[in-house]
């Protein structure tokens, strides 16, 4: 404590603070603890404190007697208000329980002078309490009990006194002290004489069988408050999300640190006044004074809740009992603050919350008290979750009457009634009438508040508590609609299914109730969409329902019931009956057009129906499904459904073969895509043509794939202005390819024309496109379909097309949504073309290679003179030329002739390509000139050491002249140290090896050449 002191600076508030942080297990000591210790050890070294063994004071008949007569008979001078305090005592003596008896009897001979004597009387003192609303009579810290001659403990409770409030006039109740049975003038221990068999022998006899009793609890263990109503963990989050604000907010407490003191200042008057001073005093807590917390944000508001919530706990786990107590009563008094309205729900939910922890704790410990022990047995046994009061011991009873009593004792009402609310369940321990008379009682007292948001507030914390008994009083009391639509909307959907017919048959006999009757088969419908009822009662409560539906004349009632029990159809039922609600909405709202008024209920309707629909196929094969679509004369609603609808479809998996169902997805489609338009943003039109993509790419004609082509070629016609549907059209490649499967390579006529035909109709689609670079990509993606498949005019086709447009390629591009240059693009797209020109055969109208020529002119036209990009690109046609000299191509295609074939290493072929490959090379040399004269060093040695790689590799270095230019890069590489020493190792190592074979002999002039 010492060390924590100087840590904290000596602020006592911070090291209690502290302490509290280090050491939560430890009894935490108050902040002058602190100070003194600390002083103690400053003075004398030591922390030896000297034990003052002080006798008890014993409270003995003739001062305790004569204090108390004395007290009152001095009050009675001043408004007849009397006070009543008892002083604490550690310890039993012989004649207390004389002195007890002794003043019972007094006080009877003064209600006899004078009946409203206790009216007026205050009572206050940390003990056993016993309240009936009119008088509370204070037994001392002895734990003596009333009926029981017995002597216990209570080391948890502290010596300050409880404050009480003003006793509340009781002229109409029964006076207690003359009703209670230890007033009669006798002492319990003749009362247990008179009866029939003592408690122990009462013990001994009973058979301990709660069987019967748990059995008849187990029937309506479903209705208890946990089951019926929706968790309030979930409410909770919500309320907390929704209401906050950015107001200040404030917190008056004495168990935080920090903040100012709220002093009182009290004026000089009479006896009567000083007795109220006195009262009031007694809310001053030990642990400091009452301190005021402003300007709070709400998220400091929430922490400090949470603190005090921590607090709670801290003081109750270390046997405080009376200090969490008053930490409740001081976070009910809380909820009398409604400056910032719009925080007063969550502000709400933080309060109650600590108020039911607190309301667990005690029901926790009067459990832990009820313990008992059975016949023969030295283990005690726990009471059952099911028990019923007559399990419970008479001293946990005690104990149980005694927090109420403490509770009865707050002068204020609203921390009065809340903390009362917090451990209602624990009057579960006493009889079964106080429960139900607590209820009625709290809820009479909640009309005492005058705010009515802090009445209604208290109201919503009662009715957790009263959930149980709603339902009967429905059955019972005319006129219950209200009530009943209550029930529907606040209990657990579970328990509405479970008694599903009971509900309809409560709506059905509440008609002329006044309550709309529709919106409690709404209601209903609601829950039960929820949660399923039995199998066996859905179809008969479906048949109530229609029943009443049928009846609704008025559309708005009609539309207001049919679009949650439409939903209830659909989870239980087939389409048929599904197909008679769409029947009867199209007859209800086809008169007068009523339907424009019900479009967010029609568009719900469909919404929840093909959520839960998982025959697609029957649906849309109704004959009311279509018409009710039709219902929708609003474009953009329209297609707000159509989107639904395809959306669930896309939802399941599985190939659409139905003609019947592909004409009716066809429709839809067809509304979705006539609303794009040329001010349609582009979000839009991609949402529909990913949606159109998906329904073609479900339709499967299996084998038939000339149905499938003309399919292909009717949504070619229905959808002409989405870029995104015909490129997912040019999948006709795939039924060519599927066709080349089928007959592995040998066409006949038939597959022959279908192939012919599938090229034409990729061919005609593919000009529709807008973007440049995906018409390219699918032109050779549709050649090498046609080549692969043997149409070489077809292919020959797609390449020219591909290769007139690349001079129209733009010099950006959008990829990922970002523009970029479009020169890596085409690069990569001509490299893959080059690849697929080696296996192209030339055709006999036109000159050697003339698709390479054309490839050529094209890259002349689109890249600008002098760009890097070109340049790399010759150096793949250099690849490319040297590949068509040879004898066999490393592929082919089957059953396709490629040149190797057709000009068989011919002279003048190869003399065609030594032409080409040297303007290739005076392109490249070209290009390494203008790097150098620019000072593009390093630009230059990398496009020479990638040219003298390819002459290395590609070119016969015999020859003088290429040898000798093969030099002079290599020489190039070498004059700037731009190149990797290991690059250029592996270079010489790799024509160190080739020289070794007879083949290429001559690389070892090249080398010495290379390394003078």
């Amino acid at each position: 404590m010492i060390i924590i002191y100087i840590e904290s600076q000596k602020n006592s508030i911070k090291a209690k603070t502290l302490y509290a942080e280090r050491y939560r297990n430890r009894c935490q000591p108050s902040r002058r603890t602190f100070k003194n210790v600390y002083y103690k050890w400053r003075q004398t070294g030591t922390l030896a404190f000297h034990n003052n063994e002080r006798r008890k004071r014993v409270i003995t008949k003739e001062n305790e007697f004569n204090i108390f007569q004395n007290i009152i008979e001095n009050a009675n001078h001043y408004n007849e208000f009397h006070l009543y305090y008892l002083n604490i005592h550690q310890q039993i003596s012989d004649t207390d329980f004389a002195n007890r008896i002794e003043f019972c009897r007094w006080a009877q001979r003064k209600i006899q002078n004078k009946n409203s004597f206790f009216n007026l009387m205050l009572f206050s003192g940390e003990a056993t309490f016993t309240n009936h609303e009119s008088v509370n009579l204070i037994d001392g810290r002895s734990g003596v009990k009333r009926n029981v001659l017995r002597s216990t403990s209570t080391g948890s409770s502290t010596a300050t006194p409880t404050p009480t409030h003003t006793p509340i006039s009781g002229n109409s109740l029964a006076d207690p002290l003359l009703s209670h049975s230890s007033f009669d003038g006798s002492d319990p221990l003749s009362q247990f004489a008179r009866e029939e068999l003592d408690p122990l022998s009462k013990m001994a006899a009973d058979e301990w069988d709660y069987s019967c009793n748990v059995a008849a609890i187990g029937k309506k263990s479903r209705d208890t408050a946990e089951e019926l109503v929706e968790p309030w963990s979930t409410r909770r989050t919500i309320i907390l999300s929704k209401y906050t604000t950015l107001e200040k907010l404030s917190i008056v407490t004495s168990f935080l640190p920090g903040g100012e003191k709220v002093v009182k200042v009290q004026p000089s008057v009479g006896v009567v006044d000083k007795v109220r001073t006195r009262l009031e005093q007694l809310d001053d807590f030990e642990e400091g004074s009452v301190r005021q917390m402003l300007d709070l944000s709400q998220q400091q508001y929430t922490a400090r809740i949470e603190q005090l919530n921590n607090e709670l706990v801290q003081a109750w786990h270390s046997d405080q009992r009376v200090k969490a107590l008053k930490i409740a009563i001081q976070c009910a008094k809380l909820l009398v603050d409604t400056s910032v309205m719009a925080f007063y729900p969550s502000k709400f939910v933080l309060i109650t919350d600590t108020l039911d922890i607190f309301g667990k704790l005690v029901y926790e410990r009067l459990k832990v008290k009820a313990e008992y022990y059975k016949p023969g047995s030295k283990v005690p046994t726990s009471l059952p979750d099911n028990f019923t009061p007559d399990m419970v011991p008479e001293n946990a009873k005690e104990t149980c009457r005694n927090w109420f009593y403490k509770i009865s004792s707050i002068r204020e009402l609203v921390p009065r009634l809340y903390v009362e609310m917090a451990i209602i369940k624990s009057y579960s321990f006493l009889t079964t009438s106080e429960f139900n008379t607590a209820l009625l009682r709290i809820t009479r007292m909640i009309r005492g508040i005058g705010n009515p948001l802090i009445a209604v507030y208290a109201r919503c914390y009662l009715c957790r508590s009263l959930l149980e008994d709603v339902l009967s009083l429905c059955k019972d009391q005319a006129n219950s609609s209200l009530l009943l639509n209550s029930v529907l909307t606040a209990f657990k959907p579970s328990y509405i299914a479970g008694r599903a017919i009971d509900f309809v048959n409560l709506i059905i006999a509440a008609e002329d109730d006044g309550f709309p009757q529709y919106i409690l088969y709404r209601s209903l419908g609601e829950c039960l969409v929820q949660e399923s009822p039995l199998k066996e009662d859905c179809q008969s409560i479906l048949n109530m329902i229609w029943k009443h539906i049928t009846d609704l004349t008025k559309p708005n009632k009609f539309m207001h019931c049919v679009e949650v029990w439409i939903q209830f159809t659909a989870i239980h039922f087939s389409v048929n009956e599904l197909n008679l609600f769409f029947g009867k909405i199209i007859d209800r709202l086809n008169p007068n057009k009523s339907f424009e008024h019900y479009y967010p209920q029609l568009q719900n309707i469909i919404e929840k129906v093909v959520s839960h629909t998982q025959d697609f196929e029957s649906l849309l094969a109704m004959d009311n499904f279509l018409p009710l679509i039709d219902l929708f004369h609003k474009e953009s609603i329209k297609v707000e459904v159509c989107k639904t609808i395809i959306e669930g479809l896309s939802a399941q998996t599985g190939p659409i073969t139905d003609p019947i169902i592909i004409n009716a997805l066809m429709f839809i489609a067809k509304i979705m895509h006539d609303s794009v338009s040329a001010l349609t943003v582009e979000d839009e039109k991609r949402q529909i043509g990913q949606l159109i993509c998906a329904l073609v790419q479900r339709v499967d004609y299996g084998r038939d794939f000339e149905k499938q082509l003309n399919f292909y070629a009717e949504a070619r016609a229905v959808f002409p202005n989405l870029d995104t549907v015909h490129i997912q059209l040019v999948c006709v490649n795939r039924l060519s390819v599927d066709t080349r499967k089928i007959v592995r390579g040998h066409h006949t006529r038939r597959t022959s024309a279908f192939v012919r035909a599938c090229a034409a109709f990729c061919f005609i689609t593919i000009p529709s496109l807008t973007l440049v670079h995906t018409r390219l990509q699918l032109y050779l993606l549709s050649g090498q379909v046609a080549l692969l498949n043997q149409c070489l005019g077809q292919a020959d086709a797609c390449f020219k097309a591909a290769l007139s447009l690349v001079p129209e390629m733009p010099k950006t591009i959008d990829i990922d949504g970002r523009q970029k240059s479009s020169q890596p693009y085409l690069l990569s797209y001509l490299s893959n073309f080059l690849s697929t020109l080696l296996v192209v055969p030339d055709s006999p109208e036109h000159g050697v290679l003339y698709l390479m020529r054309g490839l050529l002119n094209a890259v002349q036209r689109c890249f600008e003179e002098n760009t890097l990009t070109k340049t790399y690109l010759y150096l793949r046609v250099l690849d490319l030329l040297s590949t068509v000299v040879q004898e066999n191509y490393p592929y082919h295609v089957d059953k396709v002739d490629s040149n190797d074939k057709l000009y068989g290493s011919d002279q003048k072929f190869i003399s065609e390509v030594n032409k080409i490959s040297s303007k290739i090379i005076e392109e490249i040399l070209s290009q390494l000139k203008y790097l150098g004269s620019t000072d593009q060093l390093e630009k230059q040695v990398a496009l020479a050491l990638e040219l003298f790689n390819c002459f290395v590799v590609r070119a016969n270095l015999r020859d003088p002249q290429l040898a000798y230019m093969a030099v002079n890069l290599w020489n190039l590489c070498q004059r700037y140290d731009f190149v990797d020493s290991k690059v250029k190792m592996k270079m010489i190592a790799y024509m160190v090896q080739k020289s070794h074979h007879k083949e290429y002999e001559h690389f070892s002039d090249v080398l010495k050449k290379m390394l003078k």
